[in-house]
């Protein structure tokens, strides 16, 4: 018995020794290639993933066509699931729903019954509750199944058989788009309007040679089912669709409402492909409460059946595309979608194609549908030929016909044996009706004859020759568009595209009523603004052990740039700074300034201000004021710092002359030209220092002298400056007689 055992333990286990790096490689490899080809990538012929494919070939099989009942989508789910996509539920009912949604497939192949989610982002009710059967435009699809138009295979566990692909005369790739990400690659590609497809597929029929713009002269561009506008030119629009990949800017679609005593309301009417509603309403709401949209009095979803998002702006003058612009450019009202024609070529090759390339493909799955349909069709035509000759024979030979029937034993034999007819003809004969004996069926079986012998010359022809193919194929598209325009307005589009000038530059700042302010930074870094433009100081209230540190005197339109000691400036727009009846915010909550970092300095932003930086050190440079805007919390790097070192100073640039100060009380003036003027960088070395750092330093204009203020407030200046003139990089001096003990210029 152990013997037995032990033998059994050989012979069925196998150990085999593989490297670990090449086994994983191997592995990982087909994953990438099952997931490639079997979930994420439209196939080109057909424009469907697996799923879809399955879940419609399942729906013609429970006959769920479009003229007859619904059916429960857990019925529909189990169907597929059991038979043809052993995947999990959720998968299927997801792809299910997403095919009924008008708000995403631009063409729907389902017609949904029940809660099927909306453009809130709200989703669909649990496949128990909802209903589904085919549209018109899935039995187009699905046209030809029984007609041996495509290959069919063995289903996962080989106990059914599906379609390789569908016949889909319907370029469903191109007119409903398709989405997914695979292993080491993506597909994304926008819904497009079918009569613009059409027109492009019949162009290259009647030209195969027609290059990419005369095709972009009938195909204008994607076509969302929520509308909507596309802001590119058509250069870029041209350059995607040759290449197969690029990017959409989609805008919102709006109108101006006029109201009652000069005011206005901006109505959104549409919303950018993909975008829910409810989250981008949302988001501008909780920008409005935190004041990045200070510009905005009132937001309000008035939607129905139809999109109605009302913005109310604070003032009146605003111009309202300047108002729209600023909301373009910070909320989801505009937004960019990637094109990225990624499809399975034959399903199995992934390639990034051209419009042409998918147009091309479509072409000629039309025509490889029409071959085997044709040659399907000639088939049976032989079959029913073969009979009618039998059927023939027996008119012309009746009374013999019967009496063989009536009085042999072995009918069936002796009517082959007597009138050369084949098995197949004399069961037929047998199984005729008596009543099909008459003179006018004998005058139809002639006349069905004829018409099939001539349908078998036309499609003989057919199938030699391939212009005649093309032709047909033309007439099918022409066909398949008169039968899609009784259908609504599916050739209306519903995305305009347009070249818009943008406004360069433009901020919410710009659109802001301008208050005179004054802004307030203490010592331990919290700040805020009083809207009084004139304040005493000293009437100031601080935090218990904080005191002042920057008074700054703004308006509410202006931005505020804050220079940290970590070489990073931060922008904050004056009009979001908490307001003065608190002690404020801290600086660090409003920008990332870390807690180890210190503001050096702060100042109003003006596009033609030129400022000089410089670090502890004495490095520094010249930097546009344009070239220090930050778009984020965490600021923008202009000063590159050594290790140990900080940002020290930050001043305006006021003449020609520039003089520094180190902490050994050597002062050295310059002349402007000798620093380089940089976005960003370490710069140069602006004063030599034995011992000691840079304290501080000013820009100004020879005849005015160097000016200072000591240590009582009161102003020296200092005309004769010739002894400490030099070159940038040199020791300097010893500074003049009577300059702070602070070794700054307290200006």
């Amino acid at each position: 018995m152990q013997k037995d055992t032990e033998k059994n333990i050989d012979s069925t286990s196998i150990i085999l020794n593989e490297q670990l790096d090449k086994a994983l490689g191997e592995r990982y490899l087909t994953y990438a290639l099952s997931t490639i080809t079997d979930r994420a990538l439209p196939d080109s012929r057909d424009g469907l993933k697996p799923v879809h494919r399955r879940i419609l070939y399942a729906m013609s099989q429970l006959k769920l066509n479009p003229n007859g009942s619904f059916r429960k989508c857990a019925k529909i789910v189990g169907e597929v699931m059991g038979n043809y996509h052993p995947h999990g539920d959720k998968a299927i009912y997801d792809s299910l729903v997403r095919l009924a949604q008008n708000f995403n497939t631009r063409y729907p192949l389902i017609e949904g019954q029940g809660n099927f989610g909306n453009i809130d982002g709200d989703n669909a009710a649990a496949q128990r509750y909802t209903e589904a059967r085919l549209s018109e435009i899935a039995m187009i699809m699905l046209n030809g199944l029984d007609e041996s138009a495509v290959a069919f295979r063995d289903n996962y566990d080989g106990s059914e058989q599906e379609p390789e692909v569908l016949p889909a005369f319907f370029p469903q790739l191109l007119a409903n788009g398709a989405y997914g990400i695979a292993v080491g690659m993506a597909t994304s590609i926008p819904p497009h309007n079918i009569g613009e497809i059409c027109e492009a597929a019949i162009s290259i029929i009647k030209k195969p040679k027609i290059d990419d713009s005369e095709l972009m002269a009938v195909f204008k561009g994607p076509d969302f089912p929520t509308g909507g506008i596309v802001v590119e030119s058509k250069e870029t629009i041209l350059e995607a669709y040759k290449s197969g990949r690029g990017s959409f800017r989609v805008r919102a679609r709006y109108f101006k409402e006029d109201l009652p005593r000069g005011n206005w309301q901006v109505v959104i009417t549409e919303i950018p492909y993909g975008i829910q509603k409810a989250k981008l309403i949302e988001k501008l709401a909780d920008m409005i409460n935190e004041k990045r949209l200070n510009i905005i009095s009132d937001l309000r979803d008035e939607s129905a059946e139809d999109i109605r998002v009302v913005i109310t702006p604070k003032n009146r003058g605003i111009n309202p595309e300047s108002l729209m612009e600023v909301l373009f450019k910070k909320t989801d009202l505009e937004a960019r979608f990637s094109l990225n024609m990624n499809v399975l070529i034959n399903g199995k090759i992934p390639k990034v194609s051209s419009l042409r390339e998918l147009l091309d493909e479509f072409l000629r799955h039309a025509r490889d549908v029409l071959t085997r349909r044709s040659k399907f069709r000639l088939e049976n035509i032989e079959t029913r030929l073969h009979l009618l000759e039998g059927y023939l024979v027996t008119f012309f030979n009746l009374d013999k016909v019967i009496s063989i029937i009536r009085y042999n034993e072995t009918p069936k034999l002796d009517l082959q044996n007597e009138f050369d007819l084949t098995e197949k003809q004399a069961e037929a004969i047998l199984n005729m009706r008596l009543r099909s004996l008459r003179r006018l069926e004998q005058v139809e079986l002639e006349n069905e004859k004829d018409k099939l012998l001539k349908e078998r010359l036309d499609l003989e022809l057919l199938l030699e020759k391939e212009d005649k193919q093309w032709l047909h194929v033309k007439k099918d598209i022409e066909n398949l568009k008169a039968r899609l325009k009784t259908g609504g307005n599916l050739f209306e589009r519903r995305t305009d595209i347009e070249e818009i000038k943008e406004i360069e530059g433009l901020e919410i700042s710009d659109l802001t009523e301008a208050e005179d302010v004054t802004i307030i930074v203490s010592k331990l870094g919290w700040i805020r603004v009083i809207k009084v433009r004139d304040v005493d100081p000293h009437e100031i209230k601080y935090r218990e052990g904080d005191e002042q540190r920057f008074v700054l005197k703004a308006k509410t339109s202006d931005k505020l740039l804050i220079f940290g000691s970590n070489g990073h400036v931060y922008t904050i727009l004056v009009s979001q700074l908490p307001g003065g009846r608190t002690h404020g915010e801290p600086v660090r909550l409003i920008t990332d300034l870390p807690n180890q970092a210190d503001i050096v300095n702060l100042f109003l932003f003006k596009p033609d201000l030129r400022v000089i930086v410089a670090s502890s050190v004495g490095d520094g440079f010249i930097i546009n004021c344009k070239d220090m805007i930050a778009q984020t919390k965490s600021g923008k790097k202009i000063l590159n710092l050594k290790s140990g070192a900080f940002a020290k100073s930050i001043v305006g640039v006021q003449g020609e002359l520039i003089s520094t100060i180190g902490s050994n009380r050597k002062l050295l003036i310059f002349r402007l030209n000798e620093l380089p003027e940089l976005t960003r960088g370490k710069g140069v070395r602006l004063q030599k220092f034995k011992d000691g750092e840079l304290s501080d330093m000013v820009s100004f204009q020879a005849e005015e002298g160097l000016v200072w203020k000591d240590s009582s407030g009161r102003r020296k200046v200092e005309k004769n400056i010739s002894n400490w003139m030099g070159k940038r990089a040199q020791s300097g001096k010893i500074v003049p007689k009577g300059f702070p003990r602070n070794n700054k210029f307290n200006l």
